[in-house]
């Protein structure tokens, strides 16, 4: 009998918590309390949802007719649906950050649409992977330089938003060269330009929908396509995100800088900040100094307080 004293302790616990909550729940003014939880979750219950009629990727018609085709959006969709935090989290930063990519992506050519490959690969953050892809276009080092950003002790420009939106950039208007269609070429940021050209050529096929590809790059557009479908209608898919939660944009000046630095702890007292604000508006600064070779320059932000 000793042995059930914890179990039967546990049940009390239960019955005396479920008691507070049904009286907390019905208690004046908080009638409608339950009538607030999202339809999802009501009553315990994990619900699907219906998928979209129609999609499409930088004006490319995604072929939803095609079963597995539906049943990969499906998949995507109802993941990020359910990971409730991470999403939630998602919508708070697109709002800060989503507007800056898009108007880099449009001004270089590039559909705003791939916006949400930023989305997928680092959750919009300066984030660094397992395999040291950095920053929220998860650049590896040898690439990040072949398009153009400085990687070195002092600096690493896969930190820098603007600098690495516009590297980005150069990868997906060099890869619609390639291919011509904009589904492949966000299948060609996963798997490279090389790995994408292969499959077509060994499959004999021309559509990214038409590949059997491994697991990461088959469901790589999908997870695309995911976030730009819940992003664009969060509260379809049960997410209510009030507005002055989301994260407002961060009014920036800024420093021009063509002489180097040999102390940036200085430096910040200098322009009226502390070394913290200095590095998190500047993430690309990787050291606590900054050289600066003849002919170089380089912009610094200093958020407006």
């Amino acid at each position: 009998m000793k042995s059930l004293n914890p179990f039967l302790g546990s049940i009390s616990i239960v019955l005396v918590f479920g008691y507070i909550l049904f009286n907390e729940l019905n208690k004046p003014g908080k009638a409608n309390l339950v009538e607030q939880i999202p339809e999802r979750t009501k009553e315990g219950k994990t619900i699907s949802f219906d998928l979209p009629q129609n999609m499409s990727f930088a004006g490319e018609e995604v072929p939803l007719n095609v079963l597995d085709v539906l049943e990969r959006l499906d998949r995507e969709i109802h993941i990020n649906i359910y990971w409730h935090t991470n999403t939630i989290f998602l919508i708070k930063r697109a709002n800060r950050w989503l507007p800056i990519i898009e108007k880099i992506l449009v001004e270089k050519g590039v559909p705003e649409d791939f916006k949400y490959v930023a989305v997928i690969e680092s959750n919009l953050m300066n984030s660094i992977s397992t395999k040291n892809a950095v920053g929220f276009w998860q650049f590896m080092k040898p690439t990040a330089k072949e398009f153009g950003l400085e990687v070195n002790t002092e600096i690493d420009e896969r930190y820098n938003l603007i600098k690495a939106t516009e590297a980005a950039a150069r990868y997906l208007q060099k890869a619609y060269e390639k291919f011509g269609n904009w589904a492949l070429v966000a299948a060609s940021y996963d798997r490279g330009m090389g790995g994408m050209q292969r499959a077509l050529e060994n499959q004999k096929v021309n559509s990214y929908y038409d590949l059997y590809l491994n697991e990461e790059t088959y469901r790589y557009v999908f997870r695309i396509l995911a976030a730009k479908e819940i992003l664009m209608n969060p509260e379809k898919y049960g997410f209510e995100v009030k507005q002055d939660h989301l994260y407002d944009p961060v009014q920036n000046k800024e420093i021009l800088v063509d002489k180097s630095i040999d102390d940036l702890v200085e430096f910040s007292k200098e322009i009226g900040i502390n070394y913290k604000l200095l590095k998190r508006y500047n993430p690309w600064l990787r050291s606590d100094k900054l050289t600066v070779k003849k002919g170089k320059s380089y912009t610094i932000l200093v958020p407006v307080i």
